[in-house]
């Protein structure tokens, strides 16, 4: 399927799956129907714009952005919003992770920049955005999905590599060191997948100065790292939910490994 990424207000269902357009054309008319005049457009990131999304264990990443900074009032509705959707019984209604940015926030990374409400794993907060936001929004310059409104590319600064380097080696210090230690975070199930997954993707933007999709990035990883990730890597690019879960001892030590790559 052709996906128009240029054309203003071109509304399209860029998948191949019923089930997630389903929830994504749920989510258009409700943010449409709370926002109003506030409603600028809606985007995908992630696994559905790089091509790498897979039914057994992807989410579905979105951007939503807004006219200006939302009232306490619009942030209420969207809550509730989002309450009705994951109780909805759509399925991916509850793999809907997300944000909704003001138009004058999203042209470059801002540490200091507004609270935003978003989305994750079924929890709905207010917080600025994190360094994380930096990769993401070249994601969304170079492979964003306009589901519908203008072009993002006049929206979002280009990213140059070293800022890419810099985020990556940053969430890796600042953000998984301190998840070394804990327990909970790497025994809930998935996660071993997850984590192995992100290190890979991270040491090759380290490397590169680019992002890669999570599967290529593995690969890379499995021709470049010691032979003892090899086959903790190859479990993680075949796991999907359902399956029994990853070695977490040695989830463990490969983000430490990833970390002190990079300190």
């Amino acid at each position: 399927m052709n996906i128009d990424k240029t054309q203003p207000e071109k509304v399209s269902w860029p998948t191949l799956y019923p089930d997630v357009n389903a929830v994504l054309h749920e989510l258009l008319s409700s943010v449409q129907s709370v926002l109003m005049d506030c409603f600028v457009g809606m985007y995908l990131y992630g696994s559905l714009a790089s091509g790498d999304f897979d039914p057994g264990r992807s989410d579905i990443d979105f951007l939503v952005v807004t006219s200006r900074e939302l009232p306490k009032n619009l942030i209420s509705d969207l809550e509730a919003m989002h309450i009705r959707i994951g109780a909805s019984g759509l399925e991916w209604a509850v793999k809907l992770e997300g944000a909704y940015i003001p138009k004058y926030a999203m042209y470059r990374y801002d540490p200091s920049g507004p609270s935003c409400p978003m989305i994750n794993e079924g929890k709905f907060r207010v917080r600025r955005q994190g360094i994380d936001w930096v990769i993401n929004r070249h994601i969304l310059r170079t492979n964003g999905v306009v589901i519908t409104g203008p072009p993002l590319k006049a929206m979002i600064d280009f990213v140059e590599p070293q800022e890419l380097r810099q985020a990556a080696s940053d969430l890796l210090r600042n953000l998984w060191a301190t998840w070394i230690d804990d327990s909970d975070f790497f025994s809930h199930h998935g996660y071993q997948s997850f984590a192995v997954l992100t290190m890979c993707r991270a040491l090759y933007t380290v490397k590169y100065g680019k992002v890669a999709s999570k599967s290529v990035s593995a690969d890379w990883a499995r021709t470049v790292l010691d032979g003892r990730w090899s086959t903790l890597i190859e479990h993680a690019l075949v796991w999907h939910h359902g399956d029994p879960s990853g070695d977490i001892g040695q989830t463990v030590e490969f983000v430490r490994f990833a970390v002190a790559s990079v300190e």
